[in-house]
């Protein structure tokens, strides 16, 4: 496993970037203000299972890169790098166009489908998997332990965070929907931490890898 400096550094990154109002948490808002707390745990859950989906593929396909070529797995950290670079610009410069009442737009279920639904959703979004390739690779130590172990047991820390952070904003859509709708500080905030902490880590990347 990485060492307790990696972990520190990769836990901090996780936890600002899982607080960091983003698609999730807006689905889970969405749900929670359309059809109440217990819809709104339901979907984060189904979130969490489809997150579990990207994580399992992505330690397979990295495990695998790294058997076939020590080269293209370096590549991929490179990538990676570069991708979460260009994603804490993206934010940083990015309006504030953050919808809240994005409850309008999510039909309201049947409440035993709400977790399907968040699963499905999930799934079936690509920038999830990418996140997670241009992520967790950062982490990995190839010369300590196995590469799947490792990026399972990252990728399960990240989830577990953001199913946590789902349920807390299940669980108090109200006040949190207020604060988000009607306080640009605070969104500017969240914005220009999730930004900085994506850049940072792509800067560190590079040059640990020079050095």
């Amino acid at each position: 496993m990485p060492d307790l400096a990696t972990l520190s550094l990769f836990f901090t990154a996780a936890f600002i970037l899982s607080i960091t109002p983003g698609p999730g948490i807006l689905y889970t808002l969405a749900r929670s203000l359309n059809g109440g707390k217990s819809e709104g745990i339901l979907s984060a859950l189904g979130l969490f299972v489809g997150g579990l989906v990207h994580v399992v593929a992505a330690a397979v396909g990295v495990s695998s890169l790294l058997m076939t070529s020590a080269v293209a797995f370096t590549l991929v950290k490179y990538a990676g790098a570069a991708y979460l670079i260009y994603l804490g610009l993206r934010t940083l410069l990015s309006q504030d166009t953050l919808l809240v009442n994005a409850a309008a737009a999510v039909p309201p279920p049947k409440q035993g489908s709400a977790f399907y639904q968040g699963v499905i959703t999930e799934v079936l979004n690509p920038k999830t998997a990418l996140f997670f390739l241009a992520f967790i690779p950062q982490f990995i130590n190839v010369e300590n332990g196995s590469v799947f172990t490792q990026f399972l047991v990252l990728g399960l820390v990240t989830d577990f965070l953001n199913l946590a952070v789902n349920v807390f904003v299940a669980s108090f859509a109200g006040p949190i929907g207020q604060k988000l709708r009607g306080n640009y500080r605070f969104r500017r905030g969240q914005r220009l931490a999730s930004g900085c902490t994506m850049i940072g880590l792509g800067a560190y990347v590079a040059v640990a890898e020079q050095s």
